[in-house]
C-alpha cells in the first residue's frame, strides 16, 4: 500500500488588495510542495481584486480555487475557506503578503517528522522594495520539536499570528475564527495550541509581512478591547485544558497578551476619553487577575526581562502607565 502524500491547503482572505495580491499569489503558485490547493477567498472586494484572482484560477486550475462572497470581515472569509479545505493541513496568507517558495514544503516536513499538529516559522517585515525592515524570531531558544508538557513556556513566549503556522486541520474539528472581533488570532491560536501535545518549528524566516504605509496609519479605537476580551476567552479553554495547572504560564500569557500588547496598542489611541476609558479597563482587568505591577516589571520572555528590551520610549510610556502619570503619558504620546 503506498502512502498518499498530505495535502495542504492555503487560505487567502481578500479585501481591496489590488496592488499587493498579485507577488502574494505568486509566492503561492510558485510553492515548492506540489500538492497544494490555494483557497482565495474575494470577501466583498470592490477594486480589481476579483480581476487578479479570476485569472490565476484560469491559468493555475490544478491549484488556484476562487470563491467569492459577500463582505463579513477576515474571520468570516478565513472560516470560510477551513470550510471548503480539503487539504490533511491548514495555512493562512494575508493577501497583501508573501512568503518563500520553500515555506510550506519545509512545514510539511516537519509537521510529520514530528507528529505535530502545529508548525511556525519566523516572520520578516518587508517595505515596499522587498528590504527587510525587522525580524521577528519567533523561539529562538527551542529545539526544532517542542513538547508542551516539558516546554509550557511557549504558551506565553510565542507570537499568536496565524499567518506563520501550519495546522492539522482537525485541530479545526470544533473551532472557528471568532467573527466581529478585532484581534482574532489572540483569541483562536491559543486554544488551537491547547489542544496539542507536541508542536514544531523552523528558524527560517518564511512569512514576508508587508508593513504597509496606509495600514501604519490606521485609526486605534476602543476595539483595542477585543485584545482583553480575547485573552478571557482563552482563559476559558486554559482552565479546562491538559494544561490547567500551569498558572504561572497562564499568568504570563496574561501579563504578555492583556497587558503588554495592549498597552501597545493603548499609546496610539488619539482620543483622550477613550484613552482613559480604555486605561480603567485595564486596571479592573489586571485587580480581577490579581496581576501585581511588580508582576509586570518583572515579566520574562526568553529568558530576559521584557520592560528592559522594550525601545526607550515604550518603556517611559510603560512606567508612567503604571505609575498612574496619564497627564504625562499624553504629553509622550
Amino acid at each position: 500500500m503506498t502512502n498518499v502524500p498530505s495535502r495542504v491547503s492555503i487560505i487567502v482572505p481578500v479585501y481591496n488588495v489590488e496592488n499587493y495580491l498579485t507577488k502574494c499569489l505568486d509566492s503561492l503558485v510558485n510553492q515548492s510542495l506540489p500538492d497544494i490547493e490555494i483557497l482565495v477567498v474575494n470577501d466583498g472586494s470592490k477594486d480589481r481584486s476579483e480581476k487578479i484572482i479570476t485569472e490565476y484560477a484560469q491559468k493555475y486550475p490544478d491549484k488556484v480555487k476562487a470563491f467569492t462572497k459577500e463582505n463579513g470581515g477576515l474571520s468570516d472569509a478565513r472560516n470560510f475557506g477551513i470550510d471548503r479545505a480539503t487539504g490533511d493541513y491548514i495555512g493562512f496568507v494575508d493577501s497583501d503578503d508573501y512568503v518563500t517558495e520553500n515555506m510550506f514544503e519545509e512545514m510539511l516536513l516537519l509537521a510529520e517528522k514530528h507528529h505535530a499538529k502545529m508548525v511556525i516559522c519566523n516572520i520578516q517585515k518587508v517595505d515596499e522594495n522587498g528590504k527587510v525592515t525587522q525580524k521577528l524570531t519567533q523561539l529562538p531558544n527551542m529545539p526544532e520539536k517542542i513538547i508542551l508538557e516539558s516546554n509550557f513556556s511557549v504558551f506565553s513566549d510565542i507570537s499568536y499570528f496565524a499567518c506563520n503556522k501550519l495546522f492539522k486541520k482537525e485541530l479545526f474539528d470544533r473551532k472557528r475564527f471568532k467573527k466581529g472581533i478585532h484581534f482574532e488570532d489572540i483569541q483562536l491560536i491559543p486554544q488551537l495550541l491547547l489542544e496539542c501535545d507536541v508542536i514544531a518549528q523552523t528558524q527560517s524566516f518564511h512569512y514576508q509581512y508587508f508593513e504597509r504605509t496606509d495600514s501604519i496609519t490606521k485609526t486605534h479605537t476602543e476595539k483595542g478591547l477585543d485584545m482583553l476580551k480575547a485573552v478571557s476567552d482563552v482563559e476559558k479553554v486554559f482552565r479546562e485544558s491538559p494544561y490547567a495547572s500551569k498558572q504561572e504560564e497562564l499568568k504570563n500569557f496574561q501579563i504578555f497578551e492583556g497587558i503588554y500588547s495592549f498597552l501597545a496598542y493603548l499609546a496610539f489611541v488619539k482620543k483622550e476619553e477613550i484613552f482613559y476609558e480604555m486605561s480603567e479597563q485595564l486596571v479592573l482587568f489586571m485587580k480581577e487577575r490579581q496581576i501585581k505591577i511588580q508582576d509586570i516589571l518583572k515579566y520574562s520572555r526568553f529568558g530576559k526581562n521584557y520592560l528592559l528590551s522594550l525601545p526607550l520610549k515604550k518603556k517611559i510610556f510603560y512606567l508612567l502607565f503604571f505609575a498612574g502619570q496619564k497627564k504625562l503619558i499624553r504629553k509622550l504620546i
